[in-house]
C-alpha cells in the first residue's frame, strides 16, 4: 500500500553515472607473465556495469531497483552507497546511510560479533557510547544470543546476515541500503526485516531495496527502477516498473507489444472484472464475489467451442485457471459474431495485491487456441496479517 507523502529534499543524485570494471582473462601468475611482455590488450576485457545512469531520489521515498541478472543493480546500489566509485559521473548524497549490501560486509572474521556490532557501528558513523546504548536491542533483533562471544568467521550465512542486518537498523540512518542479501534469512527472520522495513517507511525514511521479488517490490516501494544492461529503462511508478520489467525478461522494449497472432476462427476480444451486482471493478475486497467475463468473436458460426481464463501475478506466476472443459460444461453452438462467457468465482481469497487476467478461446480444446494476455487487471485489498498469492485467516493461539 503506497502512503501519500509530501515530497521531501534530494537525498541521492546521480548525474551520468557510469562505472567500467576491466575483467581479466588471464587468471593464473603463469598466464599473466607470459602476457605481460605481449602488447595489446586481448587478455583483458571491459564491462560497463552501469552506464549513464541519472536519477534523483526524495527523501521519505521508497525506490525498489529490479532487473535481470547482470543489469546492474547491485553495482548501482554500492555506487550510491559509496563503496565503489564511478568511472564517470558524480554520485551526491546526504544524510547518514546505512547499506547492507554484502555477506558480512564491513565485519573482521578474527573479531567477535560483539567486536563487530561496534567495528559495524563506527564505520556508519555512531559512536561508541551510541552503540552501547543500542546493544541489547541490537543482539535481541539478531537472534544471535550466546555467539555473539564468538569469532564471526565460525557463523552461518544466515547468522552473518541477522547481525549486519540488526546494526544497520539500529544506526538511526536517513538512508537504507538493501540487497537481495535478505533472501539468505530463514523465513521469520525475513518478515521481520520487511517488518522494520515497512516501520522505516512509515517514519518517513528512505529506502533503497534490490529485489529479484515482484511482490515484495510491490509491497514496500512506491517508486521502481528497471535497469537493462547497465541501463535504467524505466523509471516510475511501481506496478508499472513490475510490468516493464517482465517486458524485459520476456525479451521485448518496454512497453512493447507481443508480435500478433495469426487470425484464428474464434477470438478472445476483450475481459472484465465485475462485482456482483455486473459492474465493471478494479479493487476486488479479500473473499468478495466476482466474475471473468470473456468476450469473443467468432468469424462464423461454430457448432462447438471452448474457453477458459487464468489469473497471473505480475511476473505470470498463475494463481487460479480453469475452463469450461475442466468444469464439465458442454457450450451451445456458437452463433457468428460477439458473445460472451461468465466465470464466476464465489469467494476470492488472493493475497492482497495486484493481479491480471489472461483468457483463451478455441473451436475444440487446445486447438488452434487463440489467447488474450493481461486483458484485465485488478487489485486485491485485504489486511495485513499475511503475505504471500493467498489470503486465510490466521490466528496465533
Amino acid at each position: 500500500m503506497v502512503v501519500s507523502r509530501k515530497p521531501g529534499p534530494v537525498v541521492v543524485r546521480a548525474e551520468g553515472v557510469t562505472k567500467q570494471f576491466v575483467v581479466r582473462k588471464d587468471n593464473t601468475l603463469k598466464e599473466r607473465i607470459v602476457h605481460a611482455g605481449r602488447r595489446g590488450r586481448t587478455h583483458k576485457q571491459e564491462y560497463v556495469a552501469v552506464a549513464g545512469v541519472d536519477l534523483e531520489i526524495l527523501a521519505g521515498t521508497t525506490v525498489g531497483l529490479l532487473g535481470p541478472n547482470g543489469s546492474g543493480k547491485s553495482t548501482l546500489l554500492k555506487l550510491i552507497g559509496g563503496i565503489v566509485s564511478p568511472t564517470e559521473g558524480s554520485i551526491l548524497t546526504r544524510g547518514r546511510m546505512a547499506a547492507l549490501l554484502e555477506l558480512g560486509a564491513g565485519f573482521h572474521p578474527d573479531l567477535s560479533g560483539r567486536e563487530n556490532v561496534y567495528l559495524n557501528a563506527s564505520i556508519m558513523g555512531m559512536t561508541r557510547a551510541e552503540t552501547a546504548e543500542r546493544f541489547d536491542e541490537i543482539l535481541e533483533f539478531s537472534g544471535i544470543g550466546d555467539f555473539i562471544d564468538t569469532q564471526v568467521k565460525f557463523y552461518s550465512s544466515g547468522m552473518f546476515v541477522r547481525l549486519a542486518f540488526a546494526v544497520a537498523v539500529h544506526t538511526d540512518p536517513d538512508v537504507l541500503l538493501v540487497d537481495e542479501v535478505l533472501a539468505v534469512g530463514d523465513e521469520a527472520f525475513q518478515r521481520k526485516c520487511m517488518e522494520r522495513i515497512a516501520r522505516f517507511r512509515k517514519e518517513g525514511r528512505t529506502i533503497i531495496l534490490v529485489s529479484h521479488s515482484a511482490a515484495q517490490v510491490q509491497e514496500l516501494c512506491d517508486r521502481g527502477i528497471v535497469l537493462k544492461d547497465g541501463k535504467m529503462v524505466f523509471d516510475g511508478e511501481v506496478n508499472e516498473a513490475v510490468s516493464a520489467l517482465r517486458d524485459v525478461l520476456e525479451g521485448r522494449r518496454v512497453g512493447q507489444k507481443p508480435p500478433p497472432e495469426p487470425v484464428k476462427p474464434i477470438e478472445v476480444t476483450r475481459i472484465e472484472v465485475l462485482d456482483e451486482d455486473g459492474k465493471r471493478q478494479n479493487v476486488v475486497q479479500v473473499g468478495a464475489r466476482m466474475c471473468i467475463r470473456v468476450h469473443v468473436r467468432a468469424k462464423q458460426a461454430m457448432p462447438t467451442w471452448a474457453t477458459g481464463f487464468s489469473i497471473d501475478t505480475p511476473m505470470g506466476q498463475m494463481v487460479l485457471a480453469s475452463n469450461t472443459e475442466r468444469l464439465g460444461i458442454a457450450l451451445p453452438a456458437i452463433p457468428a459474431g460477439d458473445s460472451s462467457m461468465d466465470f464466476v468465482i464465489e469467494s476470492a481469497h488472493f493475497g492482497a495485491g495486484q493481479y491480471f487476467v489472461n483468457a483463451n478461446v478455441s473451436e475444440i480444446i487446445d486447438i488452434d487456441t487463440h489467447v488474450l494476455m493481461q486483458g484485465a487487471r485488478f487489485t486485491m485489498k485485504g489486511n495485513d496479517r499475511n503475505l504471500g498469492t493467498v489470503a486465510a485467516s490466521i490466528a496465533a493461539v
